[in-house]
């Protein structure tokens, strides 16, 4: 069995035997895995913190080409979000980009891009806390929309194809792609402001950290958030099980 290390995001771990457990764990140079961690419940593991939630890690671990799940061997806590989960709402955040990682991203395949946004996203939760929750959870899930191909665009009708003039509200259904202008609001939509869509035109340009400042409350973008979560879960085909948690905050 070859010997691998890799810097590593662990996404999820569930029991597995006596004193074992399951890791599924975003692997840098291997895209999302999942591992045997034996003797991992028990009060003397060789893995210590390192496999706390979304903890950023140095992973050793044994491969083999015939097994589904890989050999972990031990690793080394590089950043862990301790400092994140004391707080209700943060830990939440933290339930959610793992859970749509868990979801959105296949096995075996290498994605540097989402792994830097997912790095970016707790980066920014740990230096903010509860003040930058609602600004990491639009940009995130723009970008975990638009790394997946799922992004229309957002400055055209979806059914005519005109323009959405600025300054004027647009429309979304679960049924259609994208956004609709007044003429071609289906049945049963929700709305989306235009100073939301200039925000996602804003965050596909600019760094979280470079973000126009402004009020980040649980009602800025709202409508922006519920747009993307819904495009997650058609082309997951599942519900979100944090989303509506994080709407109740």
């Amino acid at each position: 069995m070859p010997a691998r290390e890799s810097e590593a995001l662990v996404l999820r771990t569930y029991p597995f035997r006596e004193g074992d457990l399951i890791v599924s764990f975003l692997a840098r140079d291997q895209g999302r895995l999942r591992g045997v961690a034996r003797g991992a419940r028990r009060m003397k593991s060789r893995f210590g913190a390192g496999l706390e939630r979304l903890a950023h890690v140095r992973m050793f671990y044994f491969q083999r080409e015939s097994r589904e799940l890989v050999s972990l061997d031990s690793c080394e806590l590089i950043e862990s979000q301790f400092s994140v989960v004391s707080d209700y709402s943060l830990g939440v955040a933290l339930d959610f980009l793992a859970e749509v990682s868990e979801q959105l991203l296949p096995e075996h395949e290498p994605n540097d891009r989402y792994f830097r946004l997912l790095l970016l996203a707790l980066d920014w939760l740990r230096q903010n806390g509860p003040a930058g929750l609602w600004a990491v959870l639009t940009y995130f899930s723009l970008w975990a929309v638009r790394l997946g191909g799922w992004l229309p665009d957002l400055t055209a009708c979806q059914g005519c194809g005109v323009d959405l003039p600025p300054g004027e509200t647009a429309y979304f259904a679960r049924s259609l792609p994208g956004l609709s202008c007044h003429r071609c609001r289906p049945a049963n939509s929700w709305s989306m402001a235009a100073g939301s869509r200039d925000i996602a035109a804003e965050m596909q340009q600019v760094s979280l950290r470079k973000l126009e400042p402004r009020c980040w409350d649980r009602h800025a973008a709202a409508d922006l958030r519920q747009f993307l979560w819904q495009r997650l879960e058609e082309h997951l085909e599942r519900k979100l099980v944090t989303a509506p948690v994080l709407a109740q905050l």
